[in-house]
């Protein structure tokens, strides 16, 4: 625990401008991240006698070892500058509004020749009009069934368009009147553009106009003695004013407004958000956050502005806010959504009418969600601080175990053999700290010896973060900053991110270099310790694992083993191993940890070794991407009539230079071609026709 005053700035360095400032702690991790009006007096408030600061700052600033911060012109770029910090380092300390799930927006891709419509989630795309978001993506199309009938757009995926297409019938919504079957041309690309604009202009409020349009449309078919268009008119309107009614009746004007309301307790708060497009609530989403700093409900309220409103452009940011309670800076908060909207956006409380009444609505739907998430997350909590604990306990460490990295080994029969390492914190994955290694410094199989290879680098790497931030002393022999030990191999997995640790990347600006980012802003691979240090196997893994530590001269990291086959857990140096009773949570948790790392490495194994058995001549060139074999093989058709063609030839091939061609020919010429196969049945020699595998 740190003393404030041992890095309190002088009163005199501190500037009495508007800016932005980040608390780190000893590892020189972002732990908070702030703004203010005035640096000199919001900066002074933290340093005051601990027993008059809010239990949660107080811990804050006890945590923290250094505060750095950088200046700005406005308060509203101080906002910008703290939202794109608090995305980057993920501080600790600051509120932080994570969704238990992604929203499902009814969207409609008019940046298709014919748009279609359909149910999306996750990032938006540039193109693509969006309405919600919907609590269930049922209402949705429960929503768009009713409106098929009147506007007729395509919601098939291209496959089945192309299919129908290629056949010269549509499917079945084609023929029961809810597709206007632009696949067969019953509709030009024109008036099936013009459907899904109409659909847009309807579901974005603009449904007045249309629904006396029809209406009039009736009663002229009617005059007319048309019975059954107006009949089928009739249905349409119906069909028009039951969606209608999905989404409730709130103003009579056409007002574009989002409501936040805020629920809160000394531990929690649940943020509500109701979105009123064109006078009717069209989308609802909500949040639940601890609160790890000392806030009260304007500070949440800014927050939940930031994390609504942070990534959203254009119409996405409505005319008017209305909130329970106005941030500090409520000017400085509107100009920033004003920038995001590119127009002028009132931001205020309800006083009266029925924006006050529905606003009470929303702030009891707040409330409920606070009531649920209490129910659902008490005992996770309680069983996650009690797994920490009986690990504390068995392994009979200080304290808790905050941090866990588990590592395992993956084979198939001493080849393609590959490691892993998994991160838990508070008991919780950190995905984004996974990292995968490849075995170089043997062949063959040897669980023991791969095990004290991956634990020798990645302390390695962790010795070398610290001797060049100079938390270490300099070895003797060893140039300041240089690394002891190899670096970690390996991309990241699909749909992990390779890079971003426990401080992000570096920020905007900044005073200095963090002990966690390289001097180019990408973040460290190793920087941090864990508290536990869990390995795959039993007894041997473990005194592998421990002889790596020792010969690094790391003592402080508690290392343990668990066991498969009677899930013993094994610690350095005992004979016995520690068994925890089945129904123990920390036994729980330290299976979950060393199931994680199997599934990651044996994840990470099966892609190298599918990617070996699909390897062909053409991948030995290098410099040759996926991009340009492709075009080599398409062009010749197969790697035999590749490796039969001359260097002129080969230059044809769009994006293929006379080195590359040179460089091809000459690969292909060292290659030894393979046997061909032969059909067992009949003794067919069978050619080679992709790269290099044979058919």
């Amino acid at each position: 625990m740190a003393d404030p005053s041992s890095y309190r700035p002088k009163p005199g360095q501190i500037p009495d401008s508007p800016g932005v400032y980040k608390f780190r702690d000893e590892h020189r991790r972002v732990i908070y991240v702030g703004k203010a009006k005035s640096l000199r007096q919001r900066l002074a408030n933290y340093f005051q006698p601990l027993t008059s600061l809010h239990p949660r700052t107080a811990t804050m600033v006890t945590t923290a070892a250094a505060v750095e911060w950088t200046v700005v012109a406005t308060e509203v770029e101080a906002l910008q500058l703290e939202y794109s910090w608090i995305k980057e380092f993920d501080p600790r300390f600051n509120v932080k509004y994570r969704d238990d799930k992604s929203y499902p927006y009814l969207a409609v891709t008019m940046n298709e020749e014919f748009p279609r419509v359909q149910v999306m989630r996750g990032a938006k795309k540039k193109g693509v009009r969006y309405f919600g978001p919907y609590g269930h993506a049922w209402a949705i199309r429960e929503t768009v069934d009713l409106m098929l009938r009147v506007f007729p757009v395509r919601t098939c995926s291209a496959g089945v368009f192309k299919r129908s297409a290629q056949i010269g019938r549509p499917c079945l919504l084609g023929y029961i009147g809810k597709c206007a079957a632009p696949c067969v041309a019953r509709v030009t690309p024109e008036e099936h553009r013009e459907l899904a604009e109409d659909f847009c202009d309807f579901m974005a409020g603009r449904t007045g106009a249309y629904l006396r349009r029809v209406e009039q449309q009736m009663m002229d078919a009617a005059e007319d003695m048309e019975y059954e268009r107006a009949a089928r008119l009739r249905d349409d309107l119906g069909a028009l004013k039951k969606a209608l009614e999905k989404n409730a009746i709130v103003f009579n004007d056409a007002t574009d407004a989002d409501l936040i309301a805020v629920a809160e307790d000394e531990l929690e708060a649940a943020v509500q958000i109701f979105h009123v497009r064109g006078g009717r609530v069209r989308g609802q989403r909500g949040w639940v956050t601890d609160k790890v700093e000392a806030v009260d409900t304007a500070g949440l309220v800014e927050h939940a502005l930031q994390q609504l409103y942070g990534e959203e452009t254009g119409d996405s940011v409505p005319k008017e806010v209305l909130v329970p309670a106005l941030p500090e800076d409520a000017d400085a908060v509107s100009g920033w959504l004003a920038s995001r909207r590119g127009s002028n956006v009132s931001l205020r409380i309800p006083q009266r009418g029925d924006k006050k009444a529905l606003m009470v609505t929303v702030a009891r739907n707040a409330q409920q969600a606070l009531t649920l998430h209490k129910t659902k997350r008490a005992s996770d909590l309680t069983t996650r601080s009690r797994a920490l604990e009986e690990i504390a306990a068995a392994l009979e460490l200080d304290s808790a175990p905050l941090r866990i990295e588990c590592f395992d080994i993956s084979h198939l029969q001493g080849d393609d053999v590959v490691a892993s390492m998994v991160v838990f914190e508070d008991g919780l994955a950190r995905k984004s700290e996974y990292r995968r290694f490849q075995i170089k410094g043997f062949d063959g199989q040897d669980d023991v010896r791969s095990m004290h290879e991956v634990i020798s680098r990645r302390f390695k790497r962790y010795l070398a973060e610290q001797a060049r931030t100079g938390e270490w002393g300099e070895e003797e022999g060893q140039e300041p900053g240089e690394a002891p030990g190899p670096e970690p191999t390996g991309p990241s997995e699909p749909g992990l991110v390779p890079g971003r640790g426990s401080d992000g990347s570096a920020g905007p600006v900044s005073r200095e270099v963090s002990a966690f980012q390289e001097e180019d802003g990408r973040p460290k691979r190793f920087a941090y310790p864990p508290q536990l240090l869990v390995v795959d196997g039993g007894q041997p893994q473990v005194a592998a694992a421990k002889r790596a530590l020792d010969e690094l001269g790391i003592d402080d990291i508690a290392v343990c083993g668990l066991a498969k086959r009677l899930e013993e857990v094994w610690v350095p140096d005992e004979d016995d191993p520690v068994v925890l009773p089945r129904s123990s949570e920390g036994l729980y948790l330290l299976q979950r940890v060393r199931d994680e790392a199997h599934r990651f490495a044996i994840t990470y194994q099966r892609a190298k070794r599918t990617k070996r058995f699909k390897a062909g001549p053409l991948d030995a060139v290098p410099g040759l991407g996926d991009t340009r074999k492709q075009a080599l093989i398409k062009h010749f058709g197969s790697v035999k009539k590749l490796r039969s063609a001359t260097i002129d030839e080969i230059c044809e091939v769009p994006g293929i230079g006379r080195k590359t061609a040179e460089t091809v020919a000459a690969a292909l010429a060292e290659a030894v071609p393979a046997a061909p196969a032969v059909n067992t049945a009949t003794g067919e020699i069978m050619e080679e026709d992709d790269g290099g595998s044979t058919t």
